[in-house]
C-alpha cells in the first residue's frame, strides 16, 4: 500500500504550525459541515408526502446499520436476497434498480450511502449515473414531453433528494464531464415544468460547484506545500549551515496551545477526505469486468495519501526538534514538552497527532540518546505508550477510542465531540476487511454484507470529520 510508506519531510516548527496551516485556509463556504442527508429547503412543503427514511443510524449506532427495511418497491424484484429482513446480496442490475426512487418508494439512506460507496468497485460512477438517469426517465416516463405534471411533481422531490445526497457526499465523482452531462440531462427534465424545481436544481448545482472549487483550492495548497518542502530540502543539501531555524519552544511553549493547533490542522485535513477514497485505495480489477479498473481513466482524489504524509511530517518534526539542541538538558526539556503535548492531544481525542508524536520519539536518532533520556521524567510518556501499545491489536487504543466516541455522542460542546482516530490503523482495518471478504459470491452476486460493514466503518469516520474545530 503505497500511502503507508514513510517518506521524510523537512519542515521547521514555524512552517508546520504557521505557514502550512495558513496555506491550507481556503474558502469553505458551501461546505461548512452540513449533513449530506438534508432535504431541499425549498421543497419542505412536499416532505409530508414523501416516504420518510430513518436517520443515518450507521454513523454512530452501528448495531443495526444493515437493516434496510424500506423495501416497498423491491420486495418482489428479482435478484435481491434478504436474510432476517436484511439485504445480503444481489445482482448489480437489481441493486441499481433498488437505488432509483419511484412515486411510491424512496431507498433507505444507509443503502444509498453504502451502494454509492461500493458500486465503484464494479461500475464507473459515470456509468452508474447514466443508468440511474435512464431508469428515472424511462420508468417514470420523464422523457415524454406530455408526461403528467402531477406525476412529475410526485417523483421530482425524490429524484432531487437522491441527486443531492450523491453530489454532497461524493462530489469528486462529478469531476468527470460524463457525470455532469447525465446530471444536467436529468435535472433539466425535472426543472422544465415547475419554478420550485428549477430553484432546487439551481441550489444543488451551485452547491456542487462550490464544493468542487474548495476541493481544488485545497489540492493546489497541498501542491504548494510539497513544492516548498522540496525546495528547502534542496537548499539544505547545498548549504547545511543555512539550516539554523527557530525551535518550537521559541514559537510556543504552551503544550495545550500546540495540541489545539495540531487538532485544528488535523480536522481541516480530515474534512477534505472523501469516503470514496477508502475504496479507491484498495481497488482491484473486477474479475467479471473485461474492461480496465474502474479508476483507470478517473482522477483519484489524493487527500487520503496527503493526510498520511502529514502524519509522517509531524513525526519527523518531533524528532528534528529533539535532536536540534546541543546540550542534553535542552534536549530533555524538548522531550518533556512533546510528552505534554501528546498528553493534551490524548485528552482532546486527537489520537493521530498523539501517535505521530510517539512515533517521532521512537525514531532511532531520538531513542538512542540514552544520556538525554536519563534526564527525562518518563512516567507520563510510559502511560501514553501504554495507551497506544500495539499488542492485542491495539486493544488499549481501541478501548480509548470507544470511550471518546461515546463522549462525542453525548457531547454538549464541539470540543467534546472531537474524535481523530489513529488514521493508519483505520486504513489497516478497512484494508483487511476488503482482503478478508470476497466482493462477489459464487453465483456472481455482489456480497452486500461485506459492504454494509465497509460503509459502517467509513460512515463513522464521516461523522468524526464533520466536527467543527472549536480552537
Amino acid at each position: 500500500m503505497v500511502f503507508l510508506c514513510v517518506q521524510p519531510f523537512f519542515f521547521t516548527a514555524s512552517e508546520l504550525l504557521m505557514g502550512a496551516h495558513h496555506e491550507l485556509v481556503v474558502n469553505t463556504a458551501g461546505q461548512g459541515g452540513k449533513s449530506p442527508l438534508r432535504h431541499f429547503d425549498s421543497l419542505y412543503f412536499l416532505q409530508d408526502n414523501m416516504p420518510q427514511t430513518p436517520p443515518f443510524t450507521g454513523q454512530l449506532n452501528t448495531g443495526s446499520y444493515n437493516k434496510n427495511l424500506y423495501q416497498t418497491k423491491e420486495e418482489g424484484y428479482p435478484g435481491l436476497f434478504y436474510h432476517d429482513n436484511n439485504l445480503v446480496s444481489g445482482s448489480l442490475e437489481a441493486l441499481i434498480h433498488h437505488l432509483v426512487p419511484t412515486v411510491d418508494y424512496y431507498p433507505d439512506r444507509t443503502y444509498i450511502f453504502t451502494f454509492l460507496l461500493s458500486s465503484r468497485l464494479f461500475i464507473h460512477p459515470y456509468e452508474l449515473m447514466s443508468k440511474v438517469c435512464h431508469l428515472c426517465m424511462e420508468q417514470q416516463r420523464l422523457s415524454d414531453p406530455q408526461a403528467d405534471k402531477m406525476r412529475i411533481r410526485k417523483i421530482a422531490p425524490k429524484i432531487l433528494q437522491l441527486l443531492t445526497e450523491w453530489t454532497e457526499t461524493f462530489p469528486y465523482d462529478f469531476r468527470d464531464e460524463r457525470m455532469m452531462r447525465s446530471l444536467k440531462e436529468l435535472t433539466h427534465r425535472l426543472a422544465s415544468g415547475d419554478e420550485v424545481y428549477r430553484k432546487a436544481v439551481g441550489q444543488m448545482s451551485q452547491g456542487l460547484i462550490r464544493r468542487l472549487t474548495v476541493l481544488s483550492q485545497y489540492e493546489e495548497a497541498l501542491v504548494k506545500i510539497n513544492a516548498t518542502a522540496a525546495e528547502r530540502l534542496t537548499a539544505l543539501k547545498a548549504k547545511p549551515q543555512a539550516a539554523i531555524q527557530r525551535d518550537m519552544l521559541s514559537i510556543c511553549n504552551d503544550p495545550f496551545t500546540v495540541a489545539q493547533q495540531l487538532t485544528h490542522i488535523e480536522l481541516e485535513r480530515l474534512s477534505y477526505i472523501g469516503p470514496e477514497e477508502f475504496v479507491q485505495a484498495f481497488v482491484q480489477k473486477d474479475p467479471l469486468d473485461n474492461d480496465k479498473s474502474c479508476f483507470s481513466d478517473h482522477k483519484k482524489a489524493s487527500n487520503l495519501e496527503a493526510y498520511v504524509e502529514w502524519f509522517n511530517r509531524l513525526s519527523y518534526l518531533v524528532a528534528t526538534e529533539i535532536c536540534m539542541p546541543v546540550k542534553k538538558k535542552h534536549r530533555a526539556r524538548v522531550i518533556e514538552f512533546f510528552i505534554d503535548v501528546a498528553r493534551e492531544c490524548f485528552n482532546i481525542g486527537n489520537f493521530n497527532s498523539l501517535m505521530a508524536i510517539i512515533s517521532g520519539m521512537n525514531m532511532s536518532p531520538v531513542s538512542r540518546l540514552k544520556k538525554t533520556w536519563s534526564k527525562v521524567k518518563t512516567a507520563k510518556f510510559d502511560i501514553l505508550e501504554h495507551q497506544m501499545d500495539p499488542s492485542s491489536n491495539f486493544y488499549n487504543y481501541r478501548t480509548a477510542l470507544r470511550g471518546a466516541t461515546q463522549r462525542s455522542i453525548t457531547a454538549n460542546s464541539s470540543r467534546e465531540k472531537i474524535v481523530i482516530p489513529f488514521f493508519s490503523l483505520l486504513i489497516k482495518d478497512i484494508y483487511f476487511l476488503n482482503e478478508g471478504c470476497a466482493n462477489r459470491l459464487q453465483n456472481g452476486h455482489i456480497n452486500f454484507e461485506k459492504f454494509w460493514e465497509l460503509a459502517k466503518q467509513v460512515s463513522e469516520f464521516m461523522t468524526w470529520k464533520k466536527v467543527e474545530c472549536p480552537f
